[in-house]
């Protein structure tokens, strides 16, 4: 019996390519997204040229769009839920807009979850920004790098969360109600809370998609702007090992029910800004021109995630090192350089 997966935010970077992976798969795959963020026609299209998916433009804050979606195409039997405003400035400068996105419309389709689609598994792709700007870590500053000395392995899922700026905030507020529905109502959740994912169909902006933003100024011959001193570091999540854990979610969904995983490189596949720049050198291309500006708000100096308890309960683990991916993603941005230009300013 095929899978009936539901995929919000669908045409979005995370979105095409967990879409193309479980079209293969020959899932029934049902899409919604209102195709807001750029590139997402161009992802939208390319999923419509690999076969069938059923499309239907929605917006996650219209509840009563919602309601009348779910009475004619659930119950599902998964439900992946990508959908959000996505950058930190972004929802700084418009904080209600952002609160209605990530808080309000996750609610609304918890809502219609519960009520139409109470069997479904329930993913939500959560964020590390919950855990605010880590002052309690101890790093220690490097040539190019900040190192994280304590905790070794990285931030785990009971670290003390502190949801700094408005999008923490938002992403927050949806993280707990998720977590909640699953305790109160019985609703088959699972809460990702993730690193830097970056990977092909990756439309990056400046706030957001870091990794991709630079291969695309990179390559397009474009200064790249580095908000503080270059040296924070993130762990790196390859596309294709994301894609990969929200399948075996789905497969092994008793043991994942109800559970929070921190998600991303692990401390295996961490890199600081101007670490990254040096694998784009690596890999042949000419350095960007880089102009340095104050830092952000609520930038975190170094965020690893400790991804300990995916691997022990999951059995998952990233198998796609920054390199490999890197390499993967620059080939991507060079085959569609002429989509991409109509995107870069």
């Amino acid at each position: 019996m095929r899978v009936k997966i539901l995929i919000t935010g669908g045409a979005g970077f995370i979105g095409v390519n967990v879409a193309e992976s479980f079209i293969k798969k020959r899932y029934e795959v049902f899409i919604i997204d209102n195709l807001s963020r750029k590139g997402s026609k161009e992802n939208l299209k390319f999923l419509r040229d690999k076969g069938a998916l059923i499309f239907e433009q929605i917006d996650i804050r219209n509840g009563e769009a919602l309601i009348k979606y779910f009475k004619d195409s659930s119950p599902f039997d998964a439900i992946l839920h990508l959908a959000a405003q996505v950058a930190v400035t972004t929802s700084i400068n418009n904080p209600k807009e952002d609160f209605d996105t990530n808080a309000l419309g996750t609610l609304n389709l918890l809502e219609v979850t519960r009520k139409f689609s109470p069997d479904s598994i329930f993913i939500y792709s959560s964020t590390n920004k919950v855990y605010g700007s880590l002052k309690d870590v101890v790093i220690s500053e490097r040539n190019n790098y900040y190192e994280l000395v304590k905790p070794k392995s990285g931030v785990p899922e009971n670290w003390n969360l502190d949801f700094y700026s408005p999008y923490g905030c938002s992403k927050g507020a949806a993280d707990q109600y998720v977590r909640d529905y699953s305790r109160i109502y019985g609703i088959k959740t699972v809460v990702c809370r993730q690193s830097c994912i970056y990977g092909r169909h990756q439309f990056g902006i400046e706030d957001q998609g870091w990794v991709a933003w630079f291969a695309i100024r990179t390559i397009l011959g474009k200064p790249i702007y580095i908000y503080g001193n270059g040296k924070q570091v993130r762990d790196l999540l390859f596309i294709d090992d994301l894609v990969d854990l929200y399948e075996v979610i789905i497969r092994k969904i008793e043991l994942a029910k109800e559970k929070i995983f921190n998600i991303g490189g692990g401390p295996k596949n961490c890199a600081s800004l101007l670490q990254v720049l040096e694998i784009f050198k690596k890999l042949g291309c000419k350095p960007a021109k880089l102009i340095y500006k104050d830092w952000r708000p609520g930038d975190q100096k170094i965020y690893i995630s400790d991804i300990c308890l995916a691997n022990e309960i999951l059995g998952w683990k990233p198998k796609i090192d920054i390199q490999r991916g890197i390499g993967n993603l620059f080939d991507w941005v060079r085959d569609n350089k002429r989509i991409i230009n109509k995107y870069v300013s």
